[in-house]
């Protein structure tokens, strides 16, 4: 029996890319899906291409800045599924400026998309895991977390603080049975660069040649659900850009040389 077979799945930025990748690999799996983004028509779409039963996924509308509603989301999946097994946070948006030219709207837009929203809704599910007694963060952050580039100032300290705050969750809950699953994506075949943030907050709306040629989104949302499986604790994944997680350990030096004169878009 798969180890999701019938779990409540919450995805959030499950519009698009990752998120959509695995929305389809959790119904592969026998989940029991909750999908969470802006676009519901999008999300729609989504449901309607897994081909499940129509009260085995719930359309979820979801704007990760509006802290207030996250208690009344919450509440929404536990009156249709009366349980929440696993949130992925998967939502956020990338940025491509200098520090020099970045508004600082920009910044705050970042921090509060790919860093507070994440933690606003991790906080009113975490009051329904120590409920249960059992669930599952994976929370989906990027190389970026792990080391920094050019033109990413923002998303890189989002991502930084992300480590922060879910290493910290997990020492202090995992006793009560709740696990936390960090996901480090390096170039992934998604939109997330045409998406990217200008230094004044509008689109970039140009893919980048290393986001294009990257990992499949479905390869990346396969490995993110065995990372899940297997409970690791954080899990690299992507092509040559992964080495340097491990070349900042022997020399940050070295690798502030290698990524400096990187092409990084």
């Amino acid at each position: 029996m798969s180890y999701f077979k019938d779990k409540i799945v919450w995805i959030t930025g499950a519009s698009s890319g990752i998120g959509e990748a695995l929305a389809h690999e959790f119904a592969k799996r026998q989940s029991r899906l909750v999908l969470s983004a802006r676009r519901v028509a999008e999300l729609e779409r989504v449901k309607n291409d897994l081909g499940l039963q129509d009260d085995a996924v719930l359309v979820l509308p979801l704007d990760l800045t509006n802290y207030a509603q996250m208690e009344d989301k919450v509440a929404q999946v536990m009156g249709h599924f009366g349980r929440i097994d696993v949130l992925i946070n998967n939502g956020g948006i990338s940025q491509r400026s200098l520090v020099k030219d970045t508004d600082i709207s920009v910044y705050e837009r970042l921090i509060n998309v790919n860093y507070l929203g994440t933690v606003a809704i991790s906080k009113a599910v975490l009051k329904v895991f120590l409920q249960q007694g059992s669930g599952q963060f994976g929370v989906v952050t990027s190389l970026m977390g792990k080391f920094s580039a050019p033109l990413r100032s923002g998303y890189c300290g989002a991502k930084h603080a992300l480590h922060g705050f879910f290493d910290s969750l997990r020492m202090e809950y995992e006793k009560e049975h709740i696990k936390v699953n960090l996901i480090c994506p390096g170039f992934i075949q998604t939109n997330i660069s045409k998406n990217a943030l200008l230094a004044d907050g509008s689109a970039q709306n140009t893919m980048d040649d290393a986001t294009d040629k990257g990992m499949s989104a479905e390869e990346c949302a396969q490995r993110i659900a065995e990372a899940l499986r297997k409970n690791r604790f954080e899990t690299i994944m992507g092509g040559k850009e992964t080495f340097a997680v491990y070349i900042k350990r022997l020399s940050p030096r070295l690798l502030h040389r290698i990524v400096s004169k990187a092409k990084v878009t």
